[in-house]
């Protein structure tokens, strides 16, 4: 990469020799002007105006305009010569913590490369230094025709400067933020943390100018003859019209879109909370009970007209005759199970009382014989 900077790092007595090189580029789309009617290239030439001819670059210096109107003509040799400390120099100014420096103020990013050998040491060190603490250094530097403030960091293995606005670059806030007095309720924060955590982690790759992609097509499509009136139809249609009257509902919907976006179906009872509290505790239809939800569906019948009355009534009929049938067979069947069980009883009994007899029987007889054989006994005997 070209530097476009060269001079030093001063870090109280130590200085580190630096290359300067752009650490960005810009991929935006830019245009030619033409002309319409033929095509023609449009260009801005440089005039003077005493001579009203065109000048050529090398002809082209710097000039000052003081108070009263007078140009004073400025070389490169001039500007060299100034008296300033950071002309080749980024004067370190003191090291602070990264997050007091707001990132309104910072302008352009650079790297900064070692200038030789000998400044491999001392690069080493400050960079070193700079993770250790966990600070950034805040210096100055004259650049690009200007003494800029800078802010010099750790990024990846190399050192990186920022350059800053002054704070009096910084225009005042104040009026830009909406005046009227708007009232946030806890919930619909709740609701705007569930749709930042469903969104998830930022995939960085996933990143591109879809502006320039969408030129690129066009330009294409128009070198091709294809008919582009109708390309941006599409995205002007996808794209939100109107005012956002519901904030719940945008959010809600946010949030649903973005779950299934990520394959996610369905939402946690404490989102399903959120929502009730905001749409200010009315239940929706599926958390309805169901007594309620058929007292709905049945008032919603009666409130439709025409054919749609006597098709519902004819649905309802068919449907009790259809379960007549069912309710008979279920009830034979229920008859004829309570009758099984009847008779598996009565064979029971009768089997348990056959058994008795049969047990008793032998008894009976046993005693008979030997009340015969008592009566035999008790007989007198004749005398011989």
């Amino acid at each position: 990469m070209r530097s476009i900077w060269k001079g030093s790092i001063s870090f109280g007595l130590v200085s580190i020799p630096i290359k300067v090189v752009s650490a960005t580029e810009s991929h935006s789309v830019s245009f030619h002007q033409v002309h319409t009617s033929d095509g023609g290239r449009i260009r801005y030439r440089k005039v003077c105006e005493l001579e009203e001819k065109e000048v050529p670059r090398e002809e082209i210096g710097k000039g000052f305009e003081t108070g009263d109107g007078t140009t004073v003509q400025l070389t490169d040799a001039d500007l060299a010569a100034l008296p300033l400390p950071t002309a080749k120099t980024v004067e370190i100014l003191g090291f602070v913590p990264a997050e007091d420096i707001d990132p309104i103020q910072l302008d352009r990013s650079y790297y900064l490369a070692g200038d030789g050998r000998s400044a491999a040491k001392p690069y080493a060190l400050l960079r070193e230094a700079l993770k250790r603490s966990g600070k950034v250094a805040v210096g100055k530097l004259a650049m690009r025709g200007r003494e800029s403030l800078g802010l010099l960091r750790v990024y990846e293995d190399v050192l990186a400067l920022h350059t800053m606005l002054w704070p009096e670059e910084i225009r005042s806030a104040s009026g830009v933020a909406p005046e009227e007095d708007v009232s946030i309720r806890d919930a619909e924060l709740d609701l705007a943390d569930t749709l930042m955590e469903t969104l998830g982690e930022l995939d960085w790759s996933e990143l591109h100018d879809e502006y320039r992609a969408a030129v690129e097509q066009l330009v294409t499509a128009k070198m091709e003859g294809v008919d582009t009136s109708g390309m941006g139809r599409e995205a002007a249609a996808a794209s939100g019209k109107g005012q956002v009257v519901d904030l719940m509902a945008v959010l809600e919907s946010s949030v649903q879109a973005a779950r299934q976006s990520r394959g996610e179906e369905g939402a946690p009872a404490s989102e399903d909370a959120t929502v009730h509290q905001l749409r200010g505790g009315k239940k929706t239809a599926a958390q309805q009970k169901p007594g309620a939800a058929k007292k709905a569906s049945g008032t919603a019948a009666k409130s439709a007209g025409g054919g749609g009355s006597r098709a519902a009534a004819k649905k309802t009929t068919a449907g009790k005759a259809a379960a007549k049938p069912a309710a008979k067979q279920k009830a034979a069947e229920k008859k004829s199970t309570a009758k099984k069980a009847a008779d598996s009883r009565k064979t029971a009994a009768a089997k348990k009382s056959a058994g008795k007899k049969a047990a008793q029987k032998p008894t009976a007889q046993k005693s008979a014989a030997q009340k015969t054989a008592a009566k035999k006994a008790a007989r007198p005997r004749k005398s011989a």
